[in-house]
């Protein structure tokens, strides 16, 4: 653990550092040691994303925004990226409470981290002047944003080259990671200060890691006194504008240090604020249309199955690439099968449930299983295991996905199926096939 936010005293004049804009820090020496709940202390990657988090009156949304980042995730991708959550709290119950981990293979892979600060990080809100027309408590809630932000730009200013900040209650577009490192590498030569891949307040703004401890000694600095937009706004003026030209020039300037992609790669989907009372009906018009299912060209085969689907999505239009199959809630022994007019040659299967808007709908405990045309085939190899009416198990769901080859030794295939071998609490999406 080492502090964020250095600064030694030099000899003869002292250099500011952040006990000059927070001196209630000088009083602990911890004060700015990050309390890392979970995580691998992963480094050196491209990107980083930031999402601090608060303890809300009403509805989290942080696990669907979490699921929503890891679910288009490629395995190269999940090795060049880490995502970091920052619970801005000092109640250690809470902080200990958020995360009962739902992704413990994100954690151990290095990919999630989770950090809180120290609990004599804040300094005493009660003494903060209302101004701009806030009310005591929006005031309070806008410095502590500063604060947060502040935090958590310094935390992951040593982790990669990039840095983007988000919210706990947005939804990402699914290849959202191919798309801003694209981006991100076509703007390189150009001397912008961030990239912007929403609309939406601070949703979804890039920056360099290098430039990190500029952005946030300036929000520390007048961390008291506006909110978080208008203060990253007050850095492009700075950098930008001259005062002796008028606002028309001063805008083209600063347009030319931010560069916005288009359309919107994140989509806040949360109504209750961390403001406690406020509601946001924040919605980005330029957000692409998600995609709910990926088509593929599938040999010929007659489906059946024991579980019943909602409206118009059946399996035999997820099946031809035309819709996702969404099936009401399955129970132990239920199935699907693909049985092929001849036996055929399969060298290789994926089914991938669950999508990024339904994202909770996947198949749990449920196998992949192969009926081998061959029947001295069904002598299987050792390492597989037997099913029943002649099927091999071949495969099994996790995290939503089974994905795998056919060995040659159970080819050809008469018929695939899927089976189910526990009652589920949610509905099943196949997204895929």
């Amino acid at each position: 653990n080492e502090q964020l936010f250095g600064g030694q005293a030099g000899k003869g004049i002292s250099q500011p550092n952040i006990y000059t804009y927070m001196p209630h820090l000088r009083r602990h020496p911890d004060s700015l040691v990050p309390n890392v709940i979970l995580g691998q202390g992963r480094r050196g990657v491209s990107m980083v994303l930031g999402i601090p988090t608060v303890k809300r009156d009403k509805q989290s949304y942080l696990v669907n925004t979490l699921s929503s980042l890891f679910y288009s995730l490629t395995s190269s991708q999940s090795q060049d990226l880490v995502i970091v959550v920052f619970v801005a709290e000092t109640d250690t119950d809470y902080v200990s409470s958020v995360f009962v981990c739902s992704f413990p293979k994100e954690v151990q892979s290095g990919l999630l981290e989770v950090v809180s600060p120290s609990q004599y990080y804040y300094p005493n809100f009660t003494s903060l002047r209302e101004t701009f027309g806030d009310s005591k408590d929006r005031v309070k809630w806008r410095t502590k944003q500063n604060l947060d932000f502040s935090f958590l730009m310094l935390y992951a200013q040593d982790k990669g080259i990039y840095y983007v900040q988000l919210e706990d209650d947005v939804v990402a577009k699914a290849g959202y990671y191919n798309d801003m490192i694209t981006f991100v590498t076509q703007q390189e030569p150009k001397p912008w200060l961030y990239l912007e891949f929403s609309q939406l307040g601070f949703i979804g703004k890039m920056f360099r890691t290098r430039d990190l401890p500029m952005i946030a000694e300036f929000f520390l600095m007048f961390h008291r006194d506006k909110p978080i937009d208008w203060l990253l706004d007050h850095i492009l003026w700075v950098k930008a504008c001259n005062p002796e030209k008028d606002a028309k020039h001063c805008n083209e300037q600063k347009a030319l240090l931010k560069q916005r992609y288009k359309p919107s790669l994140f989509q806040h989907v949360g109504l209750h604020s961390s403001l406690p009372g406020k509601l946001q009906h924040l919605k980005d018009k330029d957000f692409a249309k998600q995609t709910l299912y990926n088509a593929h060209s599938n040999p010929v085969a007659e489906l059946s199955s024991s579980l019943k689907h909602y409206q118009e999505h059946s399996l035999e239009r997820a099946y031809k690439g035309e819709d996702f199959f969404w099936a009401l809630t399955p129970i132990q022994d239920d199935y699907i099968q693909f049985k092929f007019p001849e036996p055929i040659h399969i060298s290789s299967y994926l089914f991938r449930s669950g999508n990024v808007e339904t994202i909770g709908d996947k198949f749990y405990n449920t196998t992949v299983e192969v009926l081998p045309s061959n029947v001295s085939a069904r002598d299987k190899p050792s390492h597989l295991e037997e099913s029943d009416k002649g099927f091999i198990t071949i495969g099994a769901f996790q995290n939503g996905l089974a994905e795998g080859e056919i060995e040659e030794a159970l080819q050809p295939v008469s018929a695939l199926r899927l089976v189910v071998h526990s009652n589920s609490d949610v509905w099943a999406v196949l997204s895929e096939v």
